[in-house]
């Protein structure tokens, strides 16, 4: 199936979530939106310097806590029949809803999603995104936005709505979804980012 974009949105043609998947290989960038397939941009060198540094430390996290699973993208995330198919930055997958995961996509929503904000996913991973993942039952949605130097952290309250999470007094977030899990904002915006071990030792797991 070719992934090309037609010039009119009419002429777009609808595929199945099914057919998607077997359209895209792992090197391709897109998401799977009301049966259109959208193409993404390849990620700029500081947005996937973010997605790496957290993939390192919240995967090593969870991997000594024995908490669940950390995948990054490219891996889908389908949260819902009538939801679209998303590819976030990151997520997290408890341990007792590892059974959603299939060999492409996951197939639920995820405990914990990230996105890392570039310049034209900004609308999308603030609106569009953000609903879906609400509607979905994505507990925890953390959007790091680089350009600004902003975390904006929600948790899903028990009437199925977002709540915006504010840092601590030194500028701490601190997740819910991961018992004991925080970030410092500033090791987010750092060129270098600090190293992991580094890290590990002040969560305390080494």
């Amino acid at each position: 199936m070719a992934l090309s974009q037609p010039k009119r949105s009419e002429e777009v043609q609808k595929v199945s979530y099914e057919e998607f998947l077997r359209a895209c290989d792992e090197d391709t960038l897109a998401e799977w939106v009301n049966g259109e397939i959208v193409m993404t941009s390849p990620a700029s060198r500081r947005h996937q310097g973010i997605v790496d540094f957290l993939v390192g430390v919240l995967g090593a996290y969870v991997q000594q806590r024995e908490l669940g699973h950390v995948i990054s993208a490219p891996f889908q995330m389908k949260t819902g029949p009538d939801l679209g198919g998303r590819e976030p930055d990151v997520l997290f997958i408890q341990l007792d809803h590892l059974s959603r995961l299939r060999d492409t996509y996951l197939d639920g929503p995820a405990d914990l999603v990230v996105e890392v904000v570039s310049p034209e996913s900004r609308l999308r991973d603030r609106g569009e995104k953000l609903a879906e993942y609400e509607l979905g039952g994505v507990r925890e949605y953390w959007i790091i936005d680089p350009d600004k130097r902003q975390v904006d952290s929600f948790l899903l309250g028990e009437d199925g709505r977002y709540e915006r999470r504010k840092p601590d007094a030194q500028g701490i977030y601190h997740s819910t979804v991961v018992p004991g899990f925080w970030i410092d904002a500033q090791w987010l915006w750092a060129d270098p980012p600090p190293k992991t071990l580094s890290v590990l030792r002040q969560l305390g797991v080494v």
